[in-house]
Formats: C-alpha cells, structure tokens, sequence
C-alpha cells in the first residue's frame, strides 16, 4: 500500500511537477505568513518558507509525508517575489533586462513524526536579454504571469525573455526542484520505485477482483 504523500502549496505548476512522479498525491494549502524579516537574504527567506510550508500542513496532518516549497528571485542581493499586477510586473522586468537573476526555489520533505524535517535549495542562475518596453508589455499581455516570482514564466511564452538558464535541476526554475525532492524522499527512505510498484500491484489485484 503506497503511503499517503502532501504537496503543502496550491501552486498549479508545483502540482503539475510532482505529478510527474506518477504518485498519488494531495494537495492542501498551507496556513503560512510568507512576509520576509527584515534584512532577509533571499535564499534563507526561500527556505524558511519551504519549512513552514511543510511543517504547518504535516502538524493538521499526522502520519503523511509533506512537501513544501518556495521560490525568491534575486536581484542586486533584494528579493523578487510575485508582481501579483501588471505594473509590478513591468518594474520587475524592465529591472531585469539585460541582467543576471537568481532564482532560489527550496523544498522541505517532513515525514511522518518524529522523523526531522528535511531541506535543500537549488539556485537557478538567469540571464534576461536586453528586452525592449514594447516587449515587455507584449509579454505581459500574452502571458500574465502575475503568480510568477520575477515575473518570468519559463515553461510558457516566457522562455523568449531569456538569454541562459545555468542550473543542475532545470524543473527549480518552474517552481519544485523534482531532482532535490526525489533525493529527499530517498534519503527519508521513501523509495519512490517501490511506492511505484505497489501503486500498481494494489491497482492489478483491483482489476482482477472484477
């Protein structure tokens, strides 16, 4: 019987990630304040929300395994999170154009108690050509990836806005770093083939029993 998995965030591009991994999953919406302290460094801000995430939804559900995660673009060592309306967003990317961006998308796997919280976060280095205003607003009005941190929507129209993505993990810049995720589970000794197995032994004994 495969354990019970939580993805801890209502993101639909987290959701459309982890389901590549073919497990079944939930999804519940953490109960999480993510205002950045003062003076917090991108990555630690990406990271401590990733923990809250999973820690919060795992404490209203025992015995699951959680993941959380957040993403914090950087700029100029500030942070970038989402324009959430169009001005924002044409801000963010006219600050961004012909520039290097970070993006730091964290996950945190907390398994069933009293198992410790695990963590990791993947940097994702992007560098945005010179992008005219007219551009910009183009893509703005085509896209409107006002849910996106920074403002850029890879997986969609916004690849063209790029000149160079540099990272180990290419889905971290989406929003969940499958490759961080997967070497989390199996560390916590989730072993992601096995779960598939029974996932589809439980389903053939089902079929045979019609």
């Amino acid at each position: 019987m495969t354990e019970r998995l939580i993805l801890a965030s209502t993101s639909v591009y987290r959701r459309e990630l982890l389901a590549r991994l073919r497990l079944p999953f939930e999804v519940v919406a953490p109960q999480v304040d993510e205002a950045p302290r003062e003076a917090e460094a991108p990555a630690a801000l990406a990271e401590r929300l990733a923990a809250a995430k999973a820690a919060e939804v795992a404490g209203r559900c025992p015995g699951a395994w959680v993941i959380g995660s957040d993403q914090v673009a950087e700029l100029d060592g500030r942070p970038l999170g989402k324009p959430l309306d169009h001005a924002r967003a044409v801000a963010q990317l006219q600050a961004m154009r012909g520039r290097a961006v970070r993006f730091h998308t964290a996950v945190a796997l907390q398994p069933p108690a009293p198992a410790a919280l695990r963590r990791t976060t993947v940097c994702v280095r992007v560098k945005f050509r010179a992008l005219s205003d007219a551009e910009i607003e183009t893509y703005l009005r085509l896209e409107q990836p006002y849910d996106c941190a920074g403002s850029a929507k890879c997986e969609g129209l916004g690849i063209a806005l790029l000149e160079a993505i540099e990272s180990d993990d290419p889905t971290a810049l989406i929003g969940l770093p499958l490759i961080a995720t997967c070497r989390l589970l199996q560390d916590a000794g989730w072993n992601l083939f096995a779960q598939l197995q029974a996932q589809a032994g439980s389903r053939g004994s089902l079929e045979e029993g019609r």
